[in-house]
């Protein structure tokens, strides 16, 4: 259920994301980019139905999507990947779910969740830039399949070992997309050789 999205164009530009030199400006224009070419792959299995259209010349069948498509940023990052998706699935609807870590426990804890109905047909599209530990993007699952969401795909620009793990442990349902599997983390938990901290170089913050 783990697909790296192994494409020359992915990783070209993933190479400029990881670069330290890459000022914010051009940091959020790749990290759309690349979400496009992965969120490709990750939704050719939309379902779609048939629909009349009329071009200049005659009438012909077409056909438009099917599902309601949820998409859900991890805050604050995945903010960073929303417009790269809604180039693809436009009537796409938006929610977001909001972590932080406990000092106490250090396991995720929700702070802020506002999310669309969830009907027979929906997709949940989870994006975060950093699979990392795995333990944020478990969360946001649980609180999608707690209110009703039973598919569920996530899209991420780079994943650890770690973070695959933890997901194929908690939630082996969820299929997870990714433009790269990297090495590991280190003792700060972040990931190597990574691009640093996503959240930071997208809204240019220390």
């Amino acid at each position: 259920m783990f697909f790296v999205v192994d494409h020359p164009c992915v990783r070209a530009k993933l190479s400029l994301l990881r670069d330290e030199a890459t000022d914010s400006k051009h940091f959020r224009e790749y990290v759309g980019e690349i979400t496009c070419f992965i969120a490709y792959e990750a939704l050719k299995n939309l379902e779609t139905e048939e629909i009349p259209v009329k071009t200049p010349l005659c009438e012909t069948t077409g056909c438009r999507i099917r599902n309601d498509v949820a998409i859900v940023p991890i805050l604050r990052a995945g903010i960073g990947m929303l417009d790269g998706i809604l180039k693809l699935v436009p009537d796409a609807t938006v929610g977001f779910v909001g972590l932080e870590r406990d000092h106490v426990t250090a396991e995720p804890k929700e702070y802020y969740c506002k999310l669309p109905a969830a009907g027979p047909d929906s997709l949940a599209v989870v994006v975060d830039p950093m699979l990392a530990t795995g333990g944020s993007l478990a969360a946001t699952v649980d609180v999608l399949k707690r209110n009703g969401f039973s598919r569920i795909v996530v899209i991420t620009i780079l994943a650890a070992p770690e973070g695959r793990d933890r997901m194929e442990q908690l939630h082996p349902d969820v299929k997870v997309y990714t433009g790269s599997l990297d090495a590991g983390l280190n003792e700060h938990k972040y990931i190597l050789p990574g691009l640093g901290d996503a959240g930071d170089r997208i809204f240019g913050t220390l």
